[in-house]
């Protein structure tokens, strides 16, 4: 009996472990085959076409020629001697370094309005739908409204009696595609800062006051620092899209007048689209590519930390 007990012991220790690694193997293989569909989809719609970009990036002229060679970084070297490439390189930087900047101090500006207790419920109401008006608003309606508003016969001219053409003027062009990005997208900002100041205790502001501190001083060492990994979070999101902004450029100057609203997903899409130059469109969307990257790594790893 004490041997047969024994064995029946062994066979219990045994036997658990073995079935519950059966278990979790299951799981793990219910939840791949959950998940299978998406990770295809991305496998085909996004790593198939990063590889085959960057492929395209060392060699000749691919899609027109029948047989493309291997050219090194023959292809990077022209893109990166272009003059083109780092006027455009400056655009962006220009273009985005504004828009996120004006987005953030707009937006904290309007979510501690409508947060603020001298708002009536109407008017914070009232208030909260026109500000967020913008953001309801797509690409393209944003783009052929401003087209229209900003006319020479248009409704900014007319009401500053003036006939200045504010996207056809290389003076103004960038400028003004700066301040239309800037009234589309402050939104985002204020939507998620309003969220993150109703999160900020009141006890806070409360021991701020009894301790002596001006609203001021309240608003930079209680507000500002309950609010950092927020607007941390949105700065670095918005420095990703705002330096892949194509869409609201391409359709109110094209890139014009003489390259002075050319940014590099302008630049790339006109190598590929006017001068049919696919392989030095891919090298241009490789660069894009890493420097979107590092944005992104920053953005992870601030995400991590948050954690």
């Amino acid at each position: 009996m004490s041997l047969r007990t024994t064995d029946d012991t062994e066979v219990i220790v045994t036997g658990v472990p073995h079935s519950r690694r059966r278990r979790q193997l299951r799981k793990t293989t219910e939840s791949y085959a959950f998940l299978s569909p998406t990770i295809i989809l991305l496998f085909v719609l996004m790593i198939v076409p990063i590889v085959m970009v960057i492929g395209y990036s060392f060699q000749d002229n691919v899609i027109l020629n029948k047989s493309p060679e291997f050219v090194g970084i023959a292809n990077y070297v022209e893109v990166l001697s272009d003059p083109r490439f780092w006027k455009a390189t400056g655009n962006t930087i220009l273009f985005t370094v504004a828009s996120v900047l004006a987005h953030l101090v707009l937006g904290l500006a309007f979510a501690m309005m409508l947060n603020s207790p001298l708002l009536g419920r109407v008017s914070r109401s009232l208030f909260r739908a026109l500000y967020v008006l913008p953001w309801l608003f797509t690409v393209a309606v944003i783009a052929v409204l401003w087209r229209m508003l900003l006319a020479p016969n248009g409704v900014i001219n007319f009401l500053l009696n003036t006939d200045i053409e504010w996207l056809a003027s290389p003076q103004l062009a960038l400028g003004t595609i700066i301040f239309i990005n800037i009234w589309a997208g402050y939104p985002f900002f204020m939507v998620s800062l309003l969220a993150g100041l109703q999160g900020v205790p009141a006890e806070l502001h409360e021991a701020a006051t009894v301790d002596g501190a001006s609203n001021v001083q309240r608003f930079w060492n209680v507000t500002i620092p309950q609010l950092r990994p927020i607007i941390v979070s949105l700065v670095l999101l918005d420095l990703i899209w705002t330096s892949q902004q194509f869409a609201l450029i391409w359709m109110t100057t094209g890139g014009g007048p003489i390259d002075v609203t050319e940014v590099l997903s302008t630049f790339t899409y006109k190598l590929a689209f006017a001068k049919y130059d696919f392989s030095l469109a891919a090298t241009s969307a490789v660069l894009v590519l890493l420097m979107s990257m590092v944005l992104a790594v920053f953005y992870v790893r601030h995400q991590k930390a948050r954690d």
